[in-house]
């Protein structure tokens, strides 16, 4: 059981990772070249539906499975295994953390100010250098966290 929990968590820290690693260096990139416009009406609509069933699956995955994988006796398991692995965790948890704190009020905000009918170069700029530091932030985080989850089990 403990080599499948382990498979399972960097499966899972992998595939968020690298959703992060897409967004940063590619989604964002392309959205930044849109005019205010396009670029606020673009990003209502991401943060509208990625926040669905697979995305917040594999979110949620990426810390169920390394805490899974951590709890689960193993004989073989050394102590920087299983710190490896702590440490991983920690990063995915950050990435969360910055998320929640972060990223999502900066999503509600951009939601909010559609009905408050705010100029589209008021809201990019209140929303979009913000929302990229924290998302280069978490990004560096996850996928720290899954090298992490990965080099425990090496």
């Amino acid at each position: 059981m403990a080599p499948l929990l382990l498979g399972l968590a960097i499966v899972s820290t992998g595939l968020y990772a690298g959703f992060m690693l897409v967004f940063l260096t590619g989604i964002m990139p392309a959205l930044g070249r849109l005019t205010d416009e396009q670029f606020v009406a673009a990003m209502r609509r991401i943060n509208e539906d990625i926040p669905r069933a697979v995305f917040v699956t594999v979110m949620f995955a990426s810390v169920a499975f390394p805490v899974a994988a951590l709890v689960v006796p193993v004989d073989d398991r050394t102590g920087t295994g299983a710190a490896l692995l702590i440490a991983g965790l920690v990063c995915v948890f950050l990435n969360h953390l910055i998320t929640a704190a972060g990223n999502i009020p900066l999503n509600n905000a951009l939601a909010a100010s559609e009905a408050q009918g705010t100029a589209d170069h008021e809201v990019r700029e209140a929303f979009e250098v913000r929302w990229n530091r924290l998302h280069l932030v978490r990004t560096l985080l996850v996928t720290a966290g899954f090298a992490l989850v990965v080099a425990s089990d090496l």
